[in-house]
């Protein structure tokens, strides 16, 4: 409940965001070894040398996908990790397919989704600097990796009116940014 109320304090009011974080056990997305901190809001540390992000960043960058009525729109995730952002999006999107490069990540997480009965999510390992144009156009595309500059092949696979998050810039300075795809491309 903290969580949730720090949430809210921070602006946070879409309901369905809301409740969505509050259903979904975020102690199964950390290492036992952490379990204690699931719901601090601080980024852990996770295998293969990644990090899981924070509880309110992922609030805040799922809030500004700007998803829309539940259920209705399909994603593409770049960057599963522990699969917390990932089972988020699944409650609140039509499909949510997600890319991650390390094995033992992607095989961790989908075990995690099966164990939360989760069916929506089609996940892979792969190098997410491609997308996936198999399965375009998304109506939105989230990444969970830093890159120096915006890839064109992501936001050709993004339908019009369509918003891409991810953080741009270098270790040092960086910004989470949004961008959405006018019709005229």
């Amino acid at each position: 409940m903290r969580l949730i109320l720090e949430l809210r304090q921070s602006g946070l009011t879409d309901n369905f965001l809301l409740n969505s974080v509050e259903a979904l056990p975020r102690e199964l997305f950390v290492s036992p070894d952490f379990a204690e901190y699931a719901y601090d809001d601080f980024a852990l540390p996770i295998a293969c040398g990644q990090s899981m992000t924070k509880p309110s960043m992922v609030a805040s960058i799922v809030d500004a996908l700007a998803l829309g009525a539940p259920k209705s729109c399909s994603v593409l995730e770049i960057g599963t990790g522990t699969g917390y952002m990932t089972a988020l999006l699944s409650k609140l999107a039509r499909r949510v397919h997600t890319i991650d490069r390390f094995r033992t990540l992607s095989e961790a997480a989908r075990k995690r989704f099966d164990q939360l009965g989760i069916t929506n999510i089609v996940s892979q390992t792969a190098d997410g600097k491609l997308g996936l144009p198999a399965a375009a156009p998304f109506d939105r595309i989230v990444s969970t990796c830093a890159l120096e500059d915006v890839p064109k092949l992501w936001l050709d696979q993004l339908k019009p009116d369509g918003f891409l998050i991810l953080p741009v810039g270098t270790n040092e300075n960086q910004k989470v940014m949004r961008y959405q795809k006018k019709s005229d491309g």
